[in-house]
């Protein structure tokens, strides 16, 4: 139910000063063009290749698809409000972005375990592999991976059009998120807080968690490959991979995990712009495009659409 009194927010985006947001609004449309149009690549290669109908590839492209859907929800917004006068934003438009990119933020963190565990299994388990990653597990993984980022969308969307809106209406963000949303209620947000909290925790954390032990035991089965180009290549792939998650998970985790007083919005609109941009960008580089496979499947597409 919609208590509020405000009818619209007005969000100021990155900067007020002019001259930088000129500077802004080619850095962050090259960016989103940049993730935009890779996970696009992805999407339509792995689609098209039924050679990629597999278990780590279908990760890759629901990955690519929630990628798409993050930024879309947010950039073309924040790049039209630096190109004209207009920040405001009508509260259901705020509410349908924190849906959509709160879905976005789950899906990417549970499809992160997901696409470890699978590596865990391809790499541990090599022979048991196709039995154990099967189409009925890889499905319900997926399915499992919608159903808690869905919920915990609702959930959080849910407490927030429970608040009372009634001014002041200025999100000083570039998008409508939950700890800016929250310290512009008038009515207490103490429920809001404690389940961002359980969330940061189990999904977050958890994830996270998750995610470190599968690809520890990937490092232990590394370190039993004998030849010294097998460990190399082993490595470099278990590292870059490592780095992606620990550059999406830590700002995620150091943005929910406080509570709306102490929120600094110079500072973590910044740090917010990790997890909605640059992780984007750089899934295609470091899941996809170092990969043979998929670079065979990509120059496929574009044979393809050569006439």
């Amino acid at each position: 139910m919609n208590n509020s009194i405000v009818t619209e927010f007005m969000i100021l985006g990155l900067t007020q000063k002019p001259e930088l947001q000129r500077i802004l609004f080619i850095i962050f449309l090259f960016m989103y063009l940049v993730a935009f149009l890779g996970n696009t690549l992805i999407v339509i290669a792995i689609i098209y290749n039924s050679t990629l109908h597999t278990p780590m590839y279908v990760f890759l492209l629901a990955l690519a698809i929630v990628d798409i859907i993050c930024t879309t929800s947010i950039i073309p917004k924040m790049l039209g409000t630096m190109l004209t006068s207009g920040r405001s934003i009508s509260y259901g438009s705020c509410m349908s972005q924190l849906f959509f990119f709160t879905w976005s933020l789950g899906a990417e963190m549970v499809l992160f375990t997901t696409m470890a565990y699978d590596r865990y299994v391809a790499i541990c388990f090599p022979l048991r592999y196709r039995s154990i990653m099967n189409d009925h597990m890889c499905l319900a993984l997926l399915s499992i991976t919608m159903a808690i980022a869905v919920t915990n969308s609702w959930v959080h969307t849910g407490l927030i059009l429970r608040l009372t809106f009634c001014g002041p209406n200025t999100i000083d963000h570039f998008f409508c998120e939950i700890p800016p949303l929250l310290s512009l209620s008038c009515s207490p947000v103490r429920i809001n807080e404690v389940m961002v909290y359980v969330a940061d925790i189990t999904l977050a954390i958890g994830d996270f968690t998750l995610t470190c032990i599968s690809y520890g035991f990937i490092i232990a089965a590394i370190l039993r490959i004998r030849t010294a180009e097998g460990k190399r290549k082993a490595f470099s792939t278990c590292s870059s991979h490592l780095i992606v998650v620990s550059l999406y998970y830590s700002p995620v985790i150091y943005t929910y995990i406080r509570p709306a007083s102490s929120y600094s919005f110079e500072r973590d609109k910044v740090i917010a712009a990790l997890y909605t941009l640059v992780t984007p960008i750089l899934n295609p580089v470091v899941y996809s495009f170092r990969n043979k496979e998929l670079k065979t499947g990509i120059q496929k597409v574009f044979t393809f659409l050569k006439p």
